[in-house]
């Protein structure tokens, strides 16, 4: 589980295409020997298994991941390319401070930037969603973009908005994105079992 607040913004060093997938090693700051392999950490919003890893007295720090073909397929992880920045975050510790929402890791599709609006230092988004997604998100709710939770401006059909602050812009790579970008994302927990609960009524 994580709760979608950015805590890294890395780097992809290396790309190996396999015949099962994709292996990418991320260049971070994280102490990458505070964490074991096998441990999870959310890329751009997508849960995935640390495989290995290297922690040096310099910082260059990195570690590896898989992706199998239908994480590929379902996700914007299949344009990934070397050099592009990534949000991370590792995952939640029961102990920890819940500053977000619930994230699971699991993305849901694909969301394309409608628009991007520059004021001051803040930033608005509009975003387009397939439908069957769209029911899922509402005015005032949550919902994990990327991997950063978000709170909804206002919703109009299977289109959305939300204002980014100045230190998400800061803290993410929110910062390099444009109209024309695909973005992961994760719909809210909790309006997905509410959906279900009036289905089964």
């Amino acid at each position: 589980m994580f709760t979608g607040i950015v805590s890294d913004v890395a780097e992809i060093l290396q790309i190996e295409d396999q015949p099962d997938g994709r292996k990418m090693r991320i260049g971070t700051s994280y102490d990458t020997s505070t964490f074991d392999l096998g441990a999870s950490i959310a890329h751009n919003g997508i849960c995935l298994t640390i495989t290995d890893k290297l922690n040096v007295a310099t910082g260059a720090n990195w570690f590896e991941v898989f992706l199998g073909q239908e994480t590929l397929s379902l996700t914007t992880a299949k344009n990934w390319a070397v050099g592009q920045k990534i949000n991370l975050e590792r995952s939640l510790r029961l102990q920890d401070e819940l500053g977000g929402h619930l994230v699971s890791g699991h993305v849901d599709g694909i969301a394309n930037i409608v628009s991007r609006e520059d004021f001051s230092d803040q930033c608005k988004l509009t975003f387009e969603v397939p439908m069957d997604l769209a029911r899922f998100i509402a005015t005032k709710g949550s919902v994990a973009l990327n991997g950063t939770s978000l709170t909804v401006n206002w919703v109009e059909g299977n289109r959305f908005s939300v204002l980014l602050i100045p230190h998400t812009l800061e803290v993410t790579n929110w910062h390099l994105t444009q109209a024309g970008d695909q973005i992961n994302i994760e719909i809210d927990q909790m309006a997905r079992y509410a959906a279900r609960l009036i289905e089964v009524q």
